[in-house]
């Protein structure tokens, strides 16, 4: 399994809108967190796209707390603000 580098500690909450693609980043070295700036090329990460299916606050996971699965995307945690 692959980790991220460390770029935090907490999740970065972020207001996302319907329909649109984000790409979360699954390295941690981007200066633009939790979102890729393509820091990764030369290595084996890949930003994950997430499409938001509703306006709404979500809360992205920085990728050095997880382990990395390219296949899902459970690393991004969704919350509706209370």
């Amino acid at each position: 399994m692959i980790k991220g580098q460390k770029a935090g500690n907490e999740p970065i909450g972020v207001d996302v809108i319907e329909g649109k693609n984000y790409a979360w980043c699954s390295c941690d070295l981007s200066k633009k967190q939790p979102f890729c700036d393509n820091s990764h090329k030369g290595s084996e990460f890949k930003p994950i796209i997430y499409k938001a299916t509703e306006t709404k606050k979500c809360f992205f996971a920085l990728a050095s707390k997880l382990t990395i699965n390219h296949s899902a995307m459970d690393h991004t945690t969704s919350y509706k603000e209370r």
